[in-house]
């Protein structure tokens, strides 16, 4: 097989994997010097296609072979699909030619599992460390490593890349045993626990000034949402455990997509993709906005409103608390307020500081008043109890109906 069909094969496998943004990459530069690349500030990220478009990261499986049968997975053991392996050499190859062409910044690879763990892990880790220490490659590469391998390949890994990422796929023991029989939950958290020790300490020895060290500066994870039975609270639940206990810099949501020849426990289509929109929100507010996922989500209600933000789902359960005094409200409270981010929160903390803050002074910001107005008092403006009583009030925030099309455009042609 001629390496161009290998990459149309491998780079077309490795797009399920959405865990492979590079953002908090220490900046590597080899202006001025032998080496080869460069680290881009935050974002850089995505893949490159087969197809020829230009992505900022050579995005590829280094096999699409493997042992296990996980059944969500397209590459599983039972599935039908064309194989292909990437030899470590190969890789390395793709990888400086895309950046000698300007077509990437860096490398993301993943991989099936061929003969073992530790087996696939090794082959990993041979093209990072020919990329480091043969050519001096200083751009950001991504490992994606493997629960089941030993924790001193794992480290090894970590010494070559910015990042690396162990996937979680589902949140509990239940759906594995169900969707991923050889995977393991402890097995995974205890991989993960590994990584961020070896973290602590290469953060620690940073601080004590050993300037030259190269260390993963962090983990990310993935899970597939809609595959099983799991409801939002079972995800937002794991992710809350996953960034206090093992400093995840990032749990990807990825919506279930429909594979060639699926197995018959597997649903027929895909979840709305507004569900994947609402787990990244709520995320967000667990991450940055103090909430915690009992008040997010309960067990009356485990799974997000589809219609509504989950900030404004909240608000709109807790309208005793609104509506709030932007001149003395806490920092706390203005974080909860529905159409208020972390930054105009600091602005308006500034703000109010020297003058009244007015409803003029929040657009000036881009805050939108119609979301905003109900939930806060200004100095030119305070809700009357009745529009924050109404029952009306969350119809207010509804989506507007769409009238559906009778043809679709290819039809009308």
């Amino acid at each position: 097989m001629t390496l161009d069909s290998k990459l149309a094969i491998l780079a077309d496998a490795a797009k399920y994997d959405a865990s492979c943004a590079s953002s908090g990459a220490v900046r590597g530069d080899s202006t001025n010097s032998k080496g080869v690349g460069s680290t881009g500030g935050a974002g850089i990220c995505h893949s490159y296609a087969p197809d020829g478009r230009c992505i900022s990261l050579l995005k590829l499986l280094l096999t699409n072979s493997c042992i296990y049968d996980c059944h969500y997975c397209i590459n599983r053991r039972s599935s039908n699909v064309r194989r292909a392996v990437f030899t470590a050499e190969e890789v390395v190859k793709l990888t400086l030619d895309f950046y000698k062409r300007n077509y990437i910044e860096g490398l993301f690879l993943s991989s099936g599992i061929i003969r073992s763990a530790d087996h696939t892990m090794e082959q990993v880790i041979a093209v990072a460390r020919t990329l480091r220490e043969v050519h001096d490659f200083r751009g950001y590469i991504h490992l994606k490593t493997i629960p089941e391998a030993s924790p001193e390949l794992i480290e090894t890994a970590a010494r070559y890349a910015d990042r690396i990422s162990i996937n979680l796929e589902l949140p509990t023991q239940q759906s594995l045993d169900l969707l991923a029989p050889e995977k393991n939950l402890k097995r995974t958290q205890a991989a993960m626990g590994h990584i961020r020790n070896k973290l602590d300490e290469a953060q620690d020895r940073r601080k004590n000034g050993d300037k030259k060290l190269r260390h993963a500066t962090g983990q990310s994870t993935q899970v597939i949402v809609g595959a099983d039975a799991s409801t939002d609270a079972d995800f937002l639940a794991r992710s809350d455990e996953l960034y206090n206990s093992y400093k995840m810099r990032r749990v990807y949501y990825s919506a279930f997509s429909p594979i060639p020849e699926p197995s018959a426990i597997l649903p027929l289509k895909s979840p709305p993709l507004i569900r994947e929109h609402r787990l990244y929100q709520a995320d967000w507010l667990m991450r940055f906005y103090g909430f915690k996922t009992s008040e997010i989500l309960s067990p009356e209600t485990p799974n997000l409103d589809l219609d509504l933000d989950p900030k404004l789902a909240w608000a709109l359960r807790n309208r005793q608390d609104f509506p709030i005094n932007v001149q003395t409200a806490s920092r706390e409270q203005l974080l909860r307020v529905p159409g208020l981010g972390v930054r105009n929160v600091q602005r308006i903390l500034h703000i109010r500081r020297f003058t009244q803050v007015r409803l003029a002074d929040l657009v000036q910001l881009r805050v939108s008043l119609a979301k905003v107005q109900p939930f806060l008092i200004t100095s030119d403006h305070n809700p009357s109890a009745y529009l924050l009583d109404s029952e009306r009030l969350r119809a207010r925030f509804l989506p507007k109906p769409r009238q559906l099309e009778l043809f679709t455009s290819n039809e009308i042609r």
